[in-house]
């Protein structure tokens, strides 16, 4: 054990009792404070700010009940729901990408990039035009799209195992194909409601209401515990097969309830708020950057999902004269970091 690793196992909060034992890391607890910091400044600048600015006197005496109603219909009508929703779909995203990261060992497999959010997109697209879903439907038809596709990604990449790079090739030509029936099905349908799919398909978290909230919500809050409770078997399949067995991990069980609850997370994600881009390949990354974490720091990487995206939805607010979607600019933050990572592979000779 290097230097580096006894300072900081010395240096950990242990708290034990007869049935298990806690170990956290200070770096972790303060990245993730500092984190949550930055999300309380976003939220509140994101309410504050638009065409009807408002103080934080105003969001506050609104908040306990005590706001007038030109401010209660802004802040609960318009602007709350849509940064609710926002931080539970890029929180979603945050964690369903580093949980795909961590299951290939690779910072490529991200859900956006091996075709998942496309197969969400897909199913979501075909209940909002074939069958004018809203809502929970269009939710559902997220979940089925998703589910698919993931199944499809897997199998193809299966060979006496999976194998990081085939997975990120096998997901982009799904991924490609997928969209190609997304593209197929807008030239079929009628314009209003093509130009209202593309527009949703840009990944926006414009016109959310409070339904979107509560869906959005509810899946998050019930797959992250989950997803929480499986993170030391996750860190531990990430040494290998053979010391994850010598652990007593049940190797495809672990994978197996992982996958499935990360591709349930982006399904809701991208049926709260479109096929947003980028968001889940930087969250982790990042996320273990911030705390040196060797493992798949999933808290970490909800947060910095929904940092990235609330802030995303916030310049595309007040950064231009017309409002942009968030996916154009989550999609600016992106584009540069996966040339990076790209390169970042291919000197490592992983590609």
């Amino acid at each position: 054990m290097s230097d580096l690793a006894k300072a900081r196992v010395s240096s950990a909060y242990i708290w034990r009792s007869k049935q298990f034992s806690v170990r956290l890391d200070p770096r972790t607890i303060w990245a993730s404070l500092a984190l949550l910091v930055a999300v309380l400044i976003v939220a509140i600048w994101s309410i504050s700010a638009g065409d009807f600015p408002m103080s934080i006197a105003d969001i506050f005496a609104s908040l306990v009940g005590e706001g007038q109603k030109p401010h209660d219909f802004i802040i609960f009508k318009l602007r709350l729901p849509r940064l609710l929703t926002g931080l539970a779909v890029g929180a979603a995203f945050g964690m369903a990408g580093a949980i795909f990261q961590s299951l290939a060992r690779n910072p490529l497999a991200s859900p956006d990039i091996i075709g998942f959010n496309s197969g969400a997109a897909l199913g979501a697209v075909i209940m909002i035009i074939s069958f004018g879903a809203t809502g929970f439907l269009v939710a559902v038809g997220a979940v089925a799209g998703g589910l698919l596709t993931a199944v499809l990604v897997f199998t193809l990449s299966w060979k006496g195992g999976l194998n990081p790079y085939r997975l990120v090739l096998v997901g982009i030509g799904i991924g490609f194909t997928v969209y190609a029936g997304v593209s197929f099905l807008m030239t079929r349908t009628d314009i209003f409601f093509a130009a209202a799919a593309q527009h949703w398909l840009t990944g926006t978290l414009n016109a959310r209401i409070w339904r979107d909230v509560y869906v959005t919500w509810l899946g998050f809050g019930l797959l992250a515990p989950l997803a929480l409770g499986l993170q030391m078997s996750l860190n531990r399949l990430e040494m290998g097969d053979d010391m994850a067995l010598a652990l007593g991990i049940r190797i495809n069980i672990v994978r197996s309830l992982m996958a499935l609850i990360g591709v349930l997370m982006v399904s809701i994600a991208v049926a709260g708020a479109g096929p947003i881009g980028f968001v889940s390949l930087v969250a982790g990354p990042i996320a273990r950057r911030l705390t040196l974490s060797s493992g798949a720091c999933l808290g970490g990487a909800a947060l910095v999902g929904a940092l990235v995206l609330i802030s995303a939805d916030l310049m595309g607010r007040v950064g231009f004269a017309a409002q942009l979607p968030a996916g154009v600019f989550t999609a600016v933050i992106g584009a540069p970091f996966l040339l990076w990572l790209l390169a970042t592979q291919i000197r490592k000779g992983a590609m």
